[in-house]
């Protein structure tokens, strides 16, 4: 099930037991997928389900919120915007943090950590309280999505590893549609804040049971030279078969690179693709931001002229939310079948020419929820590809840094989309040239996308070579 190799340790003593070398890497590849995997996909899904829907949270109470604190559209852009500062943040520093001294000890202390700043998110009674809250509660939330999904792609066998990321990084997706049904049932009944104590008392409970629960990346330990016996039983909890103890001697096949994480992103051959997938980044989480915070508020006119409650126009959020799980789940075997360029330039162009759609005059109430559901499975569900693309792209001792700085860019993106809206609004800009604008950086995505073909193609080959090596 995995690769040893057998040799004295000295050749002039031949009667000392031999080493046996257990290649991390090649063990996980080719072993089964067992209930020990299996549990750290779900607490990672877990993870990724409450930070989806408090990074969203705040989009779903913005309508409430508005008519409370009577807050003017430019103000309320900035409330919409103040967590994403604070996840730019989070996702580069955090993240480079968890490449240097794991995964586990970032990812259980943010989620405890951004729990307990939603519980007092709920109870701010002013404006630069919530946005000193919700940046606070962002630097916590940047550093989930990279390190679930560099544990998740860390602990996945290569056959299913593209499958498994997208499946589990649709968590975060998944929580930002729950969001929807938990606002749209708690704010008529509890208010807004009930919004932010129901996302802070569950990912408490999930930060508790990670603590005992998770394990740290297997490749990370090998390659910091971390702890043997620990990383025996847990390869033990993989397959009982696997060699352990004082005879065996743990390697993954790179080197451990010296050095600031997010520098060496620039070095090696690295900095081509760092930068395609920096631009993509920023241009998709800018579509989705913009989308997922404004869709609620912008559409409420458009929902009450159809004589319904202006309420369910949370669910628009939410249908984008669902656009976005739908696309999430086919896009493991799109990618499957067509590789990551294939899969995502549809994805964006898709995207493109939905988000235009939506600010058409006179688009019935059936067809704004349809396009809007399209327009999820392209920039949501593509998000979870690229987030995948992301984990294949770079070594172990980048990973976290690598998707951490791709999503901290793409937060750029995301503080854009929100805040742009609340200012062109403010200018009087129309539905229809908001959206006609918001269709652009789909369509830029997707032309990005086609440079990128080269350095999958490279980074293939170099995985090839790679394999290999043992240091």
């Amino acid at each position: 099930m995995y690769t040893v190799q057998s040799h004295p340790d000295s050749a002039s003593d031949l009667t000392m037991e031999p080493i046996t070398k257990v290649d991390i890497s090649d063990f996980i590849d080719r072993s089964r997928i067992g209930t020990f995997q299996v549990g750290i996909f779900i607490l990672c899904g877990l993870c990724l389900i409450m930070d989806g829907f408090d990074v969203q949270a705040i989009g779903y109470v913005a309508p409430a919120l508005r008519q409370e604190w009577k807050i003017a559209p430019a103000v309320l852009g900035s409330v919409l915007s103040a967590a994403l500062y604070g996840v730019l943040f989070g996702s580069i520093l955090l993240s480079m943090l968890a490449d240097k001294i794991g995964r586990r000890p970032v990812l259980v202390g943010a989620c405890l950590f951004f729990a307990t700043v939603s519980i007092l998110t709920g109870l701010t009674g002013s404006v630069p309280q919530l946005l000193a809250m919700r940046f606070i509660a962002g630097l916590a939330l940047g550093s989930i999505m990279p390190n679930a999904m560099a544990l998740v792609g860390e602990y996945a066998p290569r056959r299913a590893r593209v499958a498994l990321m997208i499946v589990v990084g649709n968590g975060f997706t998944a929580g930002a549609a729950i969001g929807g049904f938990v606002a749209f049932w708690l704010i008529p009944r509890f208010g807004w804040r009930s919004v932010f104590y129901f996302g802070g008392a569950v990912p408490l409970a999930i930060g508790i049971f990670m603590f005992f629960m998770l394990p740290e990346s297997l490749q990370f330990l090998t390659l910091h030279g971390k702890d043997p016996q620990k990383l025996g039983r847990w390869l033990r909890r993989i397959d009982a078969a696997a060699p352990a103890g004082g005879a065996v001697q743990y390697v993954v096949p790179e080197q451990r690179r010296r050095g600031t994480p997010v520098v060496k992103l620039f070095q090696n051959q690295l900095a081509s693709r760092t930068i395609l997938l920096w631009t993509v980044y920023f241009m998709n989480l800018l579509n989705l931001y913009f989308l997922s915070s404004w869709l609620p508020t912008v559409a409420t006119p458009l929902v009450q002229a159809a004589g319904i409650s202006g309420a369910y126009a949370l669910l628009l959020g939410t249908v984008l939310q669902i656009g976005g799980v739908a696309g999430s789940l086919g896009l493991g075997w799109f990618v499957q079948r067509s590789g990551f360029v294939g899969a995502l330039m549809t994805c964006f162009v898709l995207a493109g020419v939905s988000i235009a759609w939506i600010g058409q005059p006179g688009i019935s109430l059936v067809g704004l929820f349809g396009v809007v559901f399209v327009a999820g499975i392209g920039i949501v569900g593509g998000q979870s590809a690229l987030n995948a693309l992301a984990a294949t792209l770079y070594p172990t001792d980048l990973r976290s840094t690598g998707i951490g700085s791709g999503l901290g860019i793409g937060r750029i993106g995301s503080i854009v989309g929100p805040t742009l809206a609340g200012i062109l609004l403010s200018l009087h800009w129309t539905t229809h040239q908001l959206f006609l604008a918001a269709a652009v950086p789909a369509f830029v995505s997707a032309v990005v996308m086609i440079g990128m073909r080269g350095v999958i193609r490279a980074n293939a080959h170099a995985g090839r070579e790679h394999q290999v090596m043992v240091h």
